[in-house]
């Protein structure tokens, strides 16, 4: 086995090499801004230091977000191409959330919140570091507050709200290291509990098409 997992669902573009016992290679940046220039250069980064090439991947992890349209989709793309351009070898998504609450190790009850930015969150609960109970939603930290009250808050949305989330806790970043690790152990366990890789949005993107346009071309 030697998986490439990737997420650019976050800032975190996360880049890691699984062969279905540890990691043995990964790279992450951070750059809420430039997905599509640090991706591929991530990727050549790990199979260098791996010393491997492309074609010897057995399959792909992907984070499915929850995340900001144009950066989802970066990750999202990348990885379907390179499963075809393998003979379709498979592409796992995974929550982006899942890889954040396994890279936590908590073992008890906790949450997950990412920046969702317009001063909302990207957040789910968790029984363990390995079993998420909700569904991914998007709210506002306020409106959840009382919800999550008691509970550990892991990742960058916690940690920006601390009024809402005091006890905010690391890590503040996305790691395709762990979502491979995750992606490894169910796959060891029978390959249940993955999403096709396909966007999870929660809300409609930012760009509308305007309503009421004048036609400026030729009738």
């Amino acid at each position: 086995m030697l998986l490439l997992a990737m997420d650019t669902a976050t800032p975190a573009v996360t880049v890691a090499l699984h062969d279905g016992t540890s990691v043995v290679a990964e790279s992450t940046g951070v750059d809420a801004r430039r997905h599509g220039e640090l991706l591929l250069p991530a990727v050549d980064r790990v199979l260098k230091e791996a010393g491997t090439a492309l074609d010897a991947v057995t399959g792909i992890v992907v984070g499915v977000g929850p995340g900001p349209y144009t950066g989802l989709r970066v990750g999202l793309v990348t990885a379907t191409t390179f499963a075809s351009a393998l003979g379709g070898v498979p592409v796992h998504g995974l929550c982006t959330l899942d890889g954040l609450a396994y890279a936590s190790g908590i073992e008890g009850p906790f949450a997950v919140a990412t920046d969702a930015r317009r001063k909302e969150v990207y957040w789910a609960r968790y029984d363990d570091a390995r079993t998420r109970v909700t569904d991914a939603s998007v709210d506002r930290p306020a409106d959840i507050a009382d919800r999550l009250a008691g509970l550990p808050v892991v990742g960058a949305g916690a940690l920006l709200y601390p009024d809402a989330f005091p006890d905010a806790r690391g890590p503040e970043h996305q790691s395709a290291a762990a979502l491979a690790a995750l992606a490894a152990e169910r796959i060891a366990a029978g390959g249940d509990g993955f999403l096709d890789p396909l966007p999870m949005y929660l809300r409609r993107p930012d760009a509308q098409v305007p309503k009421n346009y004048k036609v400026v071309t030729p009738q």
